[in-house]
């Protein structure tokens, strides 16, 4: 029997399209939630034929990625937002993995590739004294295309 993975062994990293082979930021993020793909869906009935509808598919579209992590001294997803901010931005979109890790860590099991991404909101932490909380930070980030990449290397998914 195949067991389901767990949603807590994940890991992000983001790469710039301008050719640059280091992550955007050094940083793990605590959670990760909007892979999603949709498809419109128009129905029709055809003449003459009451008993099922016809269903077409239209157009696609994407979730957007929220991603949450504790603020620490790199500010590498302000920076790209900054210069997202002031130039048109075209030339700053970004590849985004996420890898469903096995339960050891030791393994990826799934690989979610997300492509054409720009940074939509950024979120400062909220700063309270009183409640002795992480400072978290928040990252949206619209994209284009979304998909699942297969695993080699015989990892647990394979």
């Amino acid at each position: 029997m195949t067991r389901p993975y767990t949603a807590f062994n994940f890991a992000v990293s983001i790469l710039l399209g301008d050719g640059s082979t280091d992550p955007l930021c050094d940083a793990a993020f605590a959670e990760c939630s909007g892979l999603e793909v949709t498809h419109e869906v128009t129905t029709i009935r055809e003449g003459g034929s009451n008993n099922r509808p016809i269903h077409l598919r239209g157009p696609v579209s994407y979730g957007t990625l929220a991603l949450q992590r504790g603020m620490t001294a790199d500010i590498g997803l302000w920076r790209w937002m900054d210069r997202v901010t002031r130039d048109d931005g075209a030339h700053l979109r970004a590849t985004c993995q996420v890898d469903l890790l096995a339960s050891d860590r030791s393994a990826t099991v799934a690989t979610f590739v997300l492509r054409g991404c720009v940074p939509t909101k950024l979120t400062a932490p909220t700063l309270d004294a009183q409640s002795g909380l992480v400072a978290l930070e928040e990252l949206e980030l619209a994209y284009e295309l979304l998909t699942l990449e297969p695993v080699t290397g015989g990892g647990a998914g394979a």
